[in-house]
């Protein structure tokens, strides 16, 4: 179960936050940050480093580098089972550096595998943090990581590196779902909704907005009917056929028109948390075989990701902490009430395969649980 502690507050404070939003920017650059911990790492993601981030790596260290991987995918990159339940598994890079185009290879099963031979060492005790930052950065958990030369700040390669501290990596998710406010609120007519209104809720990251779908008065219930729907850009928009996001989306909405209220929490968490290039990147490892589960290990992530902490947040802050939930998901149920909110019904939100899904849904059922069928 994902994220079931319920938020507390903003304890990690303005300063800290900050340096959790500046080490996620840094990253996506390719930019090395330092890992504060009780034995600090410098790390940059493996699949936007470039020659000059690898050369700070290899200025500033005091012993191996070393590539992080997800279990499943340290496993296919070594053609050998490893620790399954280990946190990540460490690859010895030999120096100097490897290019950062065969790390943006090793990193990401969808390329062409040409792969060099890795050397199995023991993995840093902040490693879990190391990868976080890779997950919080939407892109692939996959780190380069070395032990930082003490004293690294005065020296001049290191001058303008960021530190940020690994328990705050760690923490910050659950930050997120405590910062939640609502920023705007305007009258939205549906076509299957005239009355619907839409609540705009943003985090402390100012990053993309989650919304909330109210139709009619949803608090004035004893238990209002709530839908939580993770964005799907491919389903919701386009249409597509491979999953039942649009059906289910547009479905949840005329169902609260005809019962009179309800509320659709429209989470900004594309491709159960992974973001939408990742989740294209899951469709080609699905393409080659692999169902919706696996292609997510595949590319080193959970089979799901998502933090439904910010669900309940929202639900709170719109007075709504008893519902009715529409889902098939009982991760959902358990999430939302491991988060104080009291589930009093799961309703059933089933929709037939259409052909093209149906290996999709027969997924959901038998690997995650879901109730179709």
């Amino acid at each position: 179960m994902k994220t079931a502690l319920k938020p507390t507050g903003n304890a990690l404070g303005t300063p800290r936050t900050r340096a959790v939003h500046r080490a996620i920017a840094e990253a996506r650059r390719g930019v090395p940050v330092v890992l504060a911990a009780p034995r600090p790492l410098i790390i940059a993601p493996a699949e936007t480093v470039g020659a000059e981030g690898l050369r700070l790596i290899d200025l500033l260290s005091s012993g191996g580098a070393m590539l992080l991987l997800a279990p499943a995918r340290a496993a296919a990159v070594l053609q050998r089972e490893v620790e399954s339940q280990a946190p990540a598994i460490a690859l010895k890079l030999a120096r100097p550096l490897i290019d950062s185009e065969t790390l943006k290879r090793v990193a990401d099963p969808t390329m062409e595998q040409i792969l060099p031979h890795f050397e199995l060492v023991d993995p840093p005790d902040a490693a879990m943090a190391a990868l976080a930052l890779g997950k919080l950065a939407r892109l692939l958990p996959a780190m380069v990581v070395a032990p930082v030369r003490h004293g690294w700040a005065s020296l001049p390669a290191g001058h303008d590196l960021l530190s940020v501290p690994a328990e705050d990596l760690l923490a910050y998710p659950l930050e997120l779902a405590a910062s939640l406010t609502k920023v705007a609120e305007v009258a939205v007519p549906l076509e299957d909704a005239r009355d619907a209104r839409l609540i705009a809720f943003r985090a402390l990251d100012q990053g993309i907005e989650h919304m909330a779908i109210l139709v009619g008065d949803p608090a004035a219930q004893e238990a209002p009917l709530v839908r939580v729907h993770s964005e799907c850009f491919t389903g919701d928009l386009l249409g597509s056929l491979r999953c039942d996001c649009g059906p289910q989306l547009r479905g949840a909405i005329a169902r609260m028109a005809a019962e009179g209220a309800g509320a659709v929490l429209y989470l900004a968490q594309e491709g159960r948390g992974i973001g939408l290039i990742n989740k294209l990147r899951a469709y080609t490892m699905q393409d080659r075989g692999l169902d919706t589960l696996d292609a997510n290990r595949a590319l080193g992530w959970q089979a799901d990701e998502r933090n439904f902490s910010i669900a309940a947040a929202m639900l709170r802050a719109l007075g709504m902490t008893r519902i009715r939930l529409l889902t098939n998901n009982p991760e959902k149920v358990a999430s939302l009430e491991a988060c104080g909110i009291e589930v009093v019904a799961r309703v059933a939100h089933e929709f037939a395969p259409n052909g093209v899904n149906d290996t999709y849904l027969a997924t959901k059922a038998a690997r995650f649980g879901h109730y179709l069928g």
